[in-house]
């Protein structure tokens, strides 16, 4: 295996441990392909759920850019949501792990196919 196989495996354990999510580990593994290498990088791998411009970046950059979202305020409705399933007070909010749940709550697996 190697170590993008270990961090999906990684962020396997985190949506089920953290999230109480069991994973479908082919759009887990699309998703954080689609990370690109964001995810080597200590700082990027991350999201801080604290930090507004951190989450607006998220917003723009994933939601809109990547899954398509008209600009509302349901998306950081949705960002916030998935804060809460990751769990606030955990530190490491793992970007795949994020993107993955947003993916989820949109409903917008079929940007993956």
């Amino acid at each position: 295996m190697g170590k993008r196989d270990d961090l999906i495996e990684k962020y396997a354990a985190d949506l089920r441990e953290k999230c109480g999510v069991e994973p479908d580990m082919d759009l887990l593994t699309k998703v954080t392909i689609g990370c690109g290498p964001a995810i080597y990088n200590a700082d990027a791998s991350t999201v801080s759920g604290s930090d507004t411009a951190e989450l607006e970046t998220v917003k723009k950059n994933f939601l809109m850019g990547k899954l398509g979202l008209a600009d509302s305020e349901s998306l950081m409705g949705g960002i916030q949501s998935v804060i809460e399933t990751y769990g606030r007070s955990n530190r490491n909010k793992y970007r795949a792990v994020v993107y993955y749940l947003l993916t989820k709550h949109f409903n917008k697996e079929s940007v993956y196919n």
